[in-house]
């Protein structure tokens, strides 16, 4: 939920700017323990609203609207890109592809660009996925983003809307707790960089089934001790079947403590591995 949350607000923002005028986040962190209200936490571990910050921050990024069901484009660089393409992938919770498509993208600089408008799915009750991949004239990734999407919207009641609360109807996202599980493998190469470590990890999503919201964590030994700092260029990751994805962590080799790092791996439908 921190994930979505801190991504949609910031992702509101990029779609409409400059008509918005900006965004005021609270906050970056805990003063003492707690489990709401960050980016990273007490121990200086980060949340799920912190990928999901830096996720809508990218500065080419591709992005779902629940609104109005558009995919857009926002080009944060002083300078044009041209050459992109874009693809658009609709999936239920079997990861039945419900639908597909692709649209090249050429994007002026500090700007965005709606590209498509992803049709109504007639007859869909279920929560279902939004996946998003744009790449360079190389092929090479430049955006992925993941979404899950309930069948049908949250509905407010402006007119009743205080300081602190709007009344509404909540969307039903209950289905995902019967996500069909599915099983990854990975593996771990560490590099020392100085007085740095960086371990990368590769995860494989070797099922049938998406593996939605795959975490990766670097622990003291075989305990629950986390190591912090750290810094992920990714986390909280979702897999189609069939996909791999590599992700880094970088940590400095006195926070160590002279224990060896484990990787632990977990997910919203994943087994937790460690090893």
């Amino acid at each position: 939920m921190t994930y979505d949350g801190e991504r949609a607000m910031f992702e509101a923002y990029a779609r409409n700017k400059y008509n918005s005028t900006g965004v005021i986040q609270w906050m970056l962190n805990n003063a003492w323990p707690s489990v709401i209200w960050h980016l990273y936490d007490y121990y200086l571990v980060p949340s799920g609203g912190y990928f999901g910050a830096k996720k809508a921050n990218e500065l080419v990024h591709a992005q779902y609207s629940y609104d109005d069901a558009s995919v857009v484009v926002v080009n944060s660089l002083y300078e044009p890109q041209k050459g992109l393409k874009l693809r658009v992938r609709v999936l239920d919770l079997a990861s039945k592809e419900l639908f597909s498509g692709a649209e090249n993208v050429d994007i002026e600089p500090d700007s965005v660009a709606r590209v498509l408008t992803i049709p109504a799915l007639n007859g869909q009750n279920a929560p279902y996925f939004v996946r998003l991949d744009l790449t360079d004239v190389a092929g090479k990734s430049v955006s992925t983003n993941f979404y899950w999407v309930p069948a049908a919207l949250e509905e407010f009641d402006w007119e009743k809307s205080n300081y602190f609360t709007t009344p509404a109807k909540y969307a039903d996202m209950s289905a995902l707790a019967t996500l069909p599980t599915t099983n990854v493998e990975w593996n771990s190469q560490i590099e020392r960089l100085n007085d740095e470590q960086v371990v990368r990890v590769t995860v494989h999503n070797i099922g049938k089934n998406i593996a939605f919201l795959v975490h990766i964590e670097l622990k003291r030994g075989h305990g629950n001790d986390d190591i912090a700092p750290i810094l992920w260029d990714d986390n909280y990751i979702s897999l189609l079947p069939g996909e791999s994805r590599t992700l880094s962590a970088t940590i400095n080799v006195r926070d160590l403590g002279g224990i060896v790092a484990v990787v632990h791996v977990d997910g919203w439908n994943v087994k937790a591995i460690a090893k």
